[in-house]
Formats: structure tokens, sequence, C-alpha cells
């Protein structure tokens, strides 16, 4: 067994429904899951360590709020051995997709392996260690090209407006992840914000109304980070998904009660109609459910 040191709080294992009933098949596009160690230890260079929280738990979160369906994201401090994300969609079936992080060298047999477990992307976590940066971005789009599989993006706002126009270019879809990162305290009128909504609208990027308890300054229900949401849903409510972050790694504020997130984006969303569209419609084209 693999002892460590964790430098985060557990998340909340006592998950609540939010107040109102996701309709059927609804998809958290945005999960993780950390252990058993024993069988699935973290790599030696990374920029935290998140206490265990295993399928099992991540389940019992889903059946609690009506979710169905998910999308498991590897995660930066294993690396490139993406051998729990995998082993957590091979056991959910056809209720889980992934997004995967891999070498530039990595081989057509492993993508062909990977394509059949549910990936359809491939994450550049470029501000934490053990994520892929924007150096390998043409040689690895290139090789999920024939799969049709996207790219994901974890970038602070700055690294983010460094590289929006080499993203706009790719010839694959862009998934920017929680909201683009950029602090509630600094307006829908920031630079990296006005960006994303320029890319919503006129390209083949998406965005997940995600992380919210990442840019919030203030407790659920975040109200300060509600313009960021609404101004993304207005911009393209078909481009828009919903993710629960769960188990909200490397966060040392107070965890969230994934409730709380579903409820912020009822409140963010315009109609039933446009709330239901991002948790079933939206990731269903996305993610080839």
């Amino acid at each position: 067994m693999t002892d460590y040191t964790f430098d985060g709080p557990e998340p909340d294992f006592s998950p609540k429904p939010a107040r109102f009933t996701p309709p059927p098949g609804s998809v958290d596009c945005h999960c993780h899951v950390f252990g058993p160690f024993d069988q699935f230890p973290y790599a030696e260079d990374r920029s935290y360590t998140p206490p265990a929280s295993v399928l099992a738990d991540y389940q019992a979160m889903l059946a609690a709020t009506g979710l169905e369906r998910s999308v498991m994201v590897q995660p930066s401090v294993y690396g490139f051995d993406n051998r729990a994300s995998l082993d957590a969609m091979r056991r959910m079936g056809d209720k889980m997709r992934g997004v995967m992080v891999v070498p530039s060298d990595v081989t057509d047999a492993v993508l062909q392996d990977m394509h059949d477990a549910g990936a359809r992307g491939l994450r550049f976590n470029v501000d934490l260690k053990g994520g892929v940066g924007f150096t390998d971005l043409d040689t690895l789009t290139a090789r999920i090209a024939p799969l049709g599989w996207h790219i994901q993006v974890f970038a602070k706002p700055s690294t983010f407006l460094e590289a929006a126009h080499h993203l706009e270019a790719l010839p694959c879809d862009v998934v920017i992840d929680h909201m683009g990162h950029v602090p509630a305290a600094d307006g829908v009128h920031d630079l990296a914000f006005q960006r994303l909504l320029a890319m919503l609208r006129d390209g083949r990027t998406w965005v997940k109304i995600s992380g919210t308890y990442r840019i919030s300054a203030e407790a659920p229900p975040y109200y300060d980070a509600l313009p960021m949401a609404r101004a993304l849903i207005a911009e393209a409510p078909d481009k828009c998904v919903f993710g629960t972050d769960w188990p909200h790694p490397n966060f040392t504020g107070p965890m969230p009660n994934d409730s709380a997130l579903l409820n912020f984006l009822d409140d963010a969303s315009p109609d039933v109609e446009t709330r239901d569209r991002i948790l079933l419609d939206n990731p269903v084209k996305l993610y080839g459910f």
C-alpha cells in the first residue's frame, strides 16, 4: 500500500439531490477518480496529492443527484498513466466516456484501445505537473483526427489568451475547462473571457459550465459567478456542457456538495429547455453517447 500525505480535504461524501430532477441520461462531463493506491499509485512528478476518491464514491454521487452518465477526465497526478481512468470507464461501460493524456509518440494501437474503452478526447493541462503542454498540440491533433476526438484545455486565462489563435486553427473541436478559469471578480469584460465568447460564437469551441467554486469568491449558491455562466450560455447554448469536477481536487476551500453545482446550472440557465440541453443533448453530441 502506498502512503501519501494529502494536501487537500476529502470531497463531501454525503451527496444530496438538486432542487430539480435532471432528464434521463444526463451527463456529468467532468469527473476524476483517485485510487485505490495499491492499484493506481500517483506519478512522482505531480503538483498536488489528493485523497482517495474511488469509483464507488462517485457512483453514489451520481445516484443521489440523478445524473446517469459521465466523462472521466485524466488528472495530472497520474501523468500518462491512464489505468485508473480506463478502469472506471470499462466498469461503467457505455455510461462513461473519457478524455485521456498521452505522449506525442503514443501508438495507434494504444489510441484505438482507448477509443474502444470510450475515450473521445485528449486533455492539455498546461499549468500543472503531469500535464501535456501546447508544444505537442499539432502532433497529437493529427494523431487523433482519424478517431474524431477533440482536445480539452486546462489553462489559466493568460495562457489561454496566448494560445487562442492556435486553438482556433485546429482541425478538431476544442473544449475549454471550467468556464475558462476567469475569476468571477474579473467579470465578463475580462479579455480572456471575451476571447472565449468569440471562439464559442465563431468556431468549433465548447465550454464546460464547471469549476464554479474555483472561480467564485463566495459560498454556494455562487452568485458572483452567475454572470459568467449566463454569458456563456447566452452566447452558445448548443456549445455548453455541465461538469461537477468531482471529487474537486487541488482545492483547499470548503468542499461543495454537488447538488449546489447543479442548482447553479439551474440559476444560470434561462429556461428548463436550455438547462436540459446542456445536461443531455449537447454532451451526447460532443462525446458520442
